[in-house]
């Protein structure tokens, strides 16, 4: 059985524009904590093995709507007393205003690397956003939401989005504004239902971030597409980044197709999209490679998940790449999930390949023909994708040298939800 909250496939994205990381944190307080911060992370984590869980209730519309009905712990668990988080008002017979939210998460993470090159730990504030989305005339969404820099510095560093969308029908709707560039389901997947520290190494390669656009998306039958010209740059001040467009376009086709149940799944989709980028010497993102083709497909079955997906660039300077993510996950109890990734991406250049900024390089780790990594995690969900801690080991080889990684994490928001395939918005129900 599938818990999951209806909305439109494209939705609500994610911006992952990181900072130089400090291993000195700005809040020495913090860091003098963090053996009592990860010590907590890690409790959680194996408490659920001691204690029995409840079961997930319903996250129908029926039942988020029931926000305004008194309800007791005993009749609805604390994931779906928290569904609506940060909607301060929400009336769909106002003809005006429909739907108000307020917005925002904060993600911390802590790191231990040790690698061939070097070790490097620290915990970082990964990610605040603060902000707001109206739905108004029962056509128009309003969104806007601010972001601070990797631990804070800068406070504001910019918008990830801010954007103005109308939705003529299901199957066609404009958005006009700074936007989330949604190549390959790994990056379509918002950052709030990661299951794993970062995204896959061969996507972080494209370096997609959020920038102005104009997009079309829409669902007809059993596809859901999108497709867009974007801005290569991203930068704080924001009138600058929406009048000098000098930084080289990119062009975007992307699709899902819902298989329904014919792999004999619960859930079945197929995902397939094209980026090509026309970067010059302005651009800050998607200023690598100069095409880009990924195909997923991504299945759930009881308590059970697998993503597979293949990533490839071509056009760099330093060599094409290919690369290949294969995420299993199995909900041990409706709580508890234990989650897996193998990565595996190789070059025709010598040093065609990067490490993951987060947080390979710090340990040593840089450039290469040959990537692999494989991890393995627990996730822990005290209100469903609300809030969560997560807590994973990851070992990686690139250019003849290794790295181990260890991370514990806490992920935390408020606002909409974002619809979509696994595991967007999506809890599955134990055995």
């Amino acid at each position: 059985m599938i818990i999951t909250v209806p909305s439109p496939l494209i939705n609500q994205p994610l911006h992952d524009r990181p900072e130089l990381l400090r291993r000195n944190h700005p809040f020495p307080v913090l860091r003098s904590l963090r053996g009592l911060f990860v010590g907590g992370l890690l409790g959680a984590l194996v408490m659920n093995s001691a204690v029995s869980t409840g079961q997930a209730g319903d996250t129908s519309e029926s039942k988020l709507l029931a926000i305004a009905t008194p309800v007791t712990a005993s009749s609805l668990s604390l994931g779906d007393q928290l569904e609506n988080l940060g909607r301060l008002y929400h009336n769909k017979d106002n003809p005006v205003l429909q739907t108000f939210w307020l917005l925002g998460r904060y993600h911390g993470q802590y790191h231990w690397a040790n690698g061939s090159n070097g070790e490097d730990d620290a915990y970082e504030s990964r990610r605040f956003r603060l902000g707001a989305q109206i739905h108004l005339f029962n056509h128009l969404t309003l969104h806007a939401q601010a972001i601070s820099g990797s631990d804070f510095e800068p406070r504001y560093n910019g918008f990830t989005e801010l954007w103005a969308r109308w939705a003529f029908n299901d199957a066609l709707q404009l958005t006009i504004g700074q936007q989330k560039h949604r190549f390959s389901h790994d990056r379509n997947v918002s950052s709030r239902y990661l299951q794993t520290l970062e995204r896959s190494q061969m996507i972080n390669m494209f370096a997609a971030d959020y920038t102005p656009a104009i997009t079309l998306s829409g669902r007809k039958g059993n596809f859901d597409y999108y497709t867009g010209i974007f801005s290569n740059a991203a930068g704080t001040d924001m009138w600058k980044a929406f009048t000098e467009l000098d930084s080289g376009y990119s062009f975007i086709a992307a699709a899902y197709y819902d298989l329904g149940t014919k792999l004999h799944t619960d859930t079945a989709y197929l995902h397939t999209s094209y980026v090509h980028s026309d970067a010059n010497s302005h651009a800050t993102n998607l200023n690598r490679f100069e095409n880009g083709i990924s195909a997923a497909i991504i299945m759930t079955q009881g308590p059970g998940s697998l993503m597979a997906e293949t990533i490839i660039g071509l056009g760099a300077e330093a060599g094409d790449a290919y690369g290949l993510n294969i995420q299993p996950g199995y909900f041990l109890t409706d709580k508890l999930q234990v989650v897996g990734r193998y990565q595996m991406a190789c070059s025709n250049g010598s040093n065609g390949l990067s490490a993951q900024r987060r947080y390979e390089r710090l340990a040593g780790l840089t450039t290469g023909d040959l990537y692999q990594a494989g991890y393995v995690g627990l996730n822990y969900f005290i209100a469903n994708h609300r809030f969560k801690v997560m807590g994973g080991i990851e070992y990686s080889t690139l250019g003849g040298q290794d790295v181990w990684t260890a991370s514990a994490m806490v992920r935390v928001f408020w606002g909409p939800h974002s619809g979509g395939a696994f595991p967007m918005a999506t809890m599955l129900k134990a055995r």
